[in-house]
């Protein structure tokens, strides 16, 4: 049922938190497809995102959110045991960035 609101089961964490799994994922998924096209459906999703931002693009899916390449600039840490100084490469790294409907979603909860 497209558009139907679906709760994902949730795993509770020893910090007292919760965490949602790939395999509660596709259960929720599941809902309108078979166990295995679910999977097969998120792992298409997750790869194309991962092959998508790794190429240097962004993926935008409207008021849920952007995902986008990140580039963290060198610089200088602290080893903590010997409290010297270390250079810290320049690296790519993924940003997440919230859409609004999603944001509104979880601030009315």
């Amino acid at each position: 049922m497209v558009g139907e609101s679906v709760l994902i089961a949730r795993t509770h964490t020893a910090r007292g938190g919760f965490v949602v799994n790939k395999g509660e994922l596709v259960d929720a998924i599941e809902s309108n497809l078979s166990k295995a096209d679910a999977e097969n459906a998120l792992n298409a999703f997750i790869n194309a995102v991962q092959n998508t931002v790794s190429a240097g693009d962004k993926v935008t899916l409207p008021g849920f959110g952007t995902f986008q390449p990140a580039l963290r600039k060198a610089r200088t840490g602290m080893d903590p045991r010997t409290r010297q100084p270390v250079q810290i490469p320049e690296r790519k790294s993924a940003k997440f960035s919230v859409g609004s409907k999603f944001k509104a979603q979880v601030q009315g909860s």
